[in-house]
Parts: C-alpha cells; structure tokens; sequence
C-alpha cells in the first residue's frame, strides 16, 4: 500500500512493504562533463574528472550495496541515465532546492519508510569502508545524531532516527565550517549527537593522491592509477 509522503512536499510516495531496515541514502549527480569533480579542472579535463567520478559512483554503489541496510539512490538530474547504471537500487530525485532542503528531504523520507534509522552520504568517498557506515547504525541504537566527519570540515555521512529539519537549514554549506556549524545545532537541540572516526571525501588532486595511498586496491585508485597517472 502506498501513500503520498506528506514530509517530502508530495514528492515521493512511501511503500509500506519495505522491510523495516536501516536506510541509507546515496546522494549522486550523471557523470556528466563539467558539471561533476569541476575542482579537478584543470589539471584534469572535464572528460577525465567526469570519468574518475562514474567510477568514485559506481565504486560506492557497489560497495554500499553489501551492507546490513537497505540502500536508496537519490539523484539529481538524468533519471534515464540512473535507470540504467543504478545497479537496480530504488531511485528517486532529490528535487527542488539547495543541499540542506534536499538533504532533509532525503532524511525525512527514509525515516517515514519505516526505518529505525537512516544515513546520508554522497558519492564522493568511495573507499569509505563499509564497516564504518554499520558503526555508524549502531551507534544510532542509542544516539540521536551521528556523522563521520570529512578531513576539509563537512562530513561524509549524517545519520539520525528522528528528522531534525533544523540540521540542515541555514547551514554553511561547502564551506570547512559545516561540522562546527552543525555540532552546534545539535548542542541547541538538546540532541545527543556522536562523531566516528573521520574519513575524507575525493575533492581534489591532493585528497585523490591520498586515497591512491589509503586504498590502492580500491576501483577509483586503480582508474586513477591507469588513466590519469600523467597528473598525479
């Protein structure tokens, strides 16, 4: 039985039968030439940095498709294209408005499924381990917010079991003070918020030459290693 999700502005409908698991949201763009990995340019062109994040996608699709949660795409553009490369995940759009609304949104609908808790992370951090995104579930067992920090000041990964809309608005967003904003935000809340250990999203050269080093076995590291060794 389906529902129109009040939460998400009409946007999604809420299917009663999916199992009542931990949910996580993998928040994605197409990998389409100069509008995705734009801070890699130059020295790389927008053919290569687009290139390097279908597979940074496509790596962290299929990783997070092996945990103990049940995974959804949110995508924000090219539904056709994630029709065919979204390796038959549920997939719905992000919709209207900046980050934070699209974030919140994304949050509010995976809890109105009917999880006991629900997880945001981007495509950006393809070597995060998995064992770090089932940490973070259980963490929420007994926490109200959780996030894995990123090295520039943001964070990979926002999880809650209850919205908290106020997480998300007003927020300093792609700035290094986002963490800082948003340990405070739960302080005001009264919210019994968490960090794990941090990790750290592909936003650059630098950050790609320290996963080449963290995770050389990884997909992303191993692309970069073939095709754009000539930059690193």
């Amino acid at each position: 039985m389906e529902e129109v999700d009040k939460v998400a502005g009409g946007l999604y409908t809420i299917d009663r039968n999916r199992t009542h698991l931990p949910a996580l949201g993998i928040f994605a763009k197409a990998p389409r030439p100069g509008q995705v990995k734009t801070r890699f340019c130059p020295p790389l062109t927008p053919e290569e940095a687009a290139h390097l994040y279908r597979t940074s996608l496509f790596e962290t699709l299929a990783r997070m498709d092996h945990g103990t949660f049940a995974p959804t795409l949110f995508h924000a553009d090219a539904p056709d294209w994630f029709a065919a490369h979204g390796r038959d995940l549920p997939r719905l759009p992000q919709g209207e408005g900046d980050l934070g609304r699209r974030l919140e949104r994304g949050l509010a609908y995976l809890l109105k499924q009917g999880a006991p808790a629900a997880a945001l992370i981007g495509s950006d951090s393809p070597d995060l381990p998995l064992e770090q995104v089932e940490a973070a579930f259980a963490l929420l067992e007994k926490a109200e917010v959780v996030t894995i920090p990123a090295a520039d000041g943001g964070y990979v990964l926002i999880g809650a079991r209850e919205p908290h809309p106020e997480l998300f608005r007003d927020m300093p967003w792609s700035t290094p003070e986002l963490l800082a904003a948003t340990r405070r935000r739960a302080e005001e809340l009264a919210l019994d918020y968490r960090e794990l250990p941090p990790w750290e999203d592909l936003d650059d050269l630098a950050a790609l030459r320290r996963l080449i080093e963290r995770s050389p076995h990884s997909s992303t590291a191993r692309h970069a290693l073939v095709h754009l060794a000539h930059h690193l």
